[in-house]
């Protein structure tokens, strides 16, 4: 989730692509295994949703046997351990020793950035079922590139809107952490509640090592209608539990991106966290068909309830296949895997109807959730649900990438 500028890496992918183009390429025999290389991070600090990750494709190529298009598939799994360098080094190692066809996963935004010159040198059929940094398909799409699970700013723009007319709220503090992950979400967020009449009256920044949010909470200006949180995993609860402590919880209503409140950490909070609202693209209490079938088997399988990045890696191995499908098999055929990965369009998927953009991203429904306990437990449960969500929301697509990328001071805050 996070990016860096991508010439803080230059000497990385100098020596890589060097070595890439260097390395001899002899393709693979048609007939034998279709090799799918997953980038996880299976240790270090991420590694609760890397498993998640790893989980999630699982589930899905079990249950079709790991077999498509009378092909085997062979899932090669690298652990990443959450770090862009590592990512980068496994992925050279799937693409050149392992000769995978579909090079997929990853988790930091900054390791997309690094990954799109690396899939742009090899032609390799990429998918990025977690990466979300907004330019990753929108001012720096890859050719070889997909996007299956979503921008940063997709579902914010949604729910900026919808808190300043549904909700009425005026005016909002902003809290989130200090990096392009944070910056993006509050900026989708701010657009579209400010052109809809609300005001973000202050922006609190928490470095991404914060383990005492106190200091920041008692920044919070206290005329305001709502807060809107940005944060994951463990910060997001630290940040839940010392709102509700510093006696927040029941005065300023509580707002969110989707993952402060996702599944990889709803089990381990309490009732600190009943009443937020937040927008994803993903809720495991979504009343559908596919996701109960889903839910109930990843639950199976994991024993917990799945998470959005347990549900979006699920999503993107069946993509993968029903790309294979399309082409009978013909995996090594590179261009007509890339040209049926962009055009995958199934409506039965358990987040709902996914299809895709001419930028590589997905267009998908966007669910407004609030927190709440259903059979002493608590839920996202889905309370509106906005269709076909592109990641330009209303916005005209060549307008919209005239302008900046949002940052830590994009958009401004004249309210501030």
């Amino acid at each position: 989730m996070t990016r860096i500028h991508v010439r803080t890496l230059a000497a990385v992918l100098s020596v890589a692509l060097a070595a890439s183009l260097a390395a001899p390429r002899t393709a693979p025999a048609q007939g034998g295994p279709i090799k799918i290389g997953l980038l996880a991070p299976l240790t270090g600090a991420a590694a609760a949703l890397g498993k998640d990750m790893l989980n999630g494709t699982e589930l899905y190529l079990d249950g079709i046997g790991s077999q498509v298009s009378g092909r085997k598939i062979e899932l090669i799994v690298e652990d990443t351990e959450g770090n862009t360098a590592t990512a980068l080094t496994k992925a050279r190692k799937l693409v050149e020793q392992d000769q995978v066809h579909v090079l997929t996963g990853g988790l930091l935004a900054s390791t997309g950035y690094a990954l799109h010159p690396l899939a742009e040198a090899q032609r390799i059929p990429t998918t990025y079922p977690v990466m979300s940094s907004d330019d990753l398909t929108q001012r720096k799409p890859a050719k070889w590139v997909v996007r299956t699970g979503w921008n940063s700013s997709q579902s914010m723009h949604v729910f900026g809107d919808w808190v300043a007319k549904t909700l009425k709220y005026r005016k909002i503090v902003t809290i989130g952490l200090d990096y392009a992950f944070g910056w993006e979400s509050v900026g989708g967020f701010q657009r579209t509640f400010e052109e809809s009449g609300g005001q973000i009256i202050q922006k609190i920044w928490t470095p991404l090592n914060t383990n005492d949010f106190a200091p920041f909470v008692t920044q919070i200006k206290r005329e305001a209608d709502a807060v809107f949180a940005v944060f994951f995993g463990r910060a997001a609860l630290q940040f839940v539990k010392q709102y509700e402590t510093a006696g927040l919880k029941g005065r300023v209503p509580l707002l969110g991106n989707g993952t402060t409140t996702d599944e990889s950490v709803l089990p381990q909070m309490g009732d600190e966290a009943l009443g937020i609202m937040t927008a994803l693209h993903y809720s495991a209490a979504l009343d559908n068909p596919a996701n109960q079938k889903f839910a109930r088997a990843f639950e199976a399988k994991a024993g917990k309830i799945p998470s959005y990045y347990a549900e979006t890696c699920y999503t993107n191995a069946r993509w993968i296949v029903e790309a294979v499908k399309a082409i009978g098999g013909r995996v090594e055929d590179r261009e007509a895997l890339l040209t049926a990965l962009r055009r995958v369009e199934l409506k039965d998927f358990p987040r709902g109807p996914v299809g895709i953009d001419r930028w590589g991203n997905p267009v998908q429904n966007i669910y407004i959730r609030r927190v709440e306990k259903v059979g002493g437990k608590l839920q996202n449960s889905v309370i509106a649900t906005f269709p076909a969500v592109s990641q330009f929301w209303r916005y005209d697509p060549d307008e919209y990438l005239k302008q900046p990328l949002y940052t830590r001071d994009h958009p401004p805050c004249p309210h501030c």
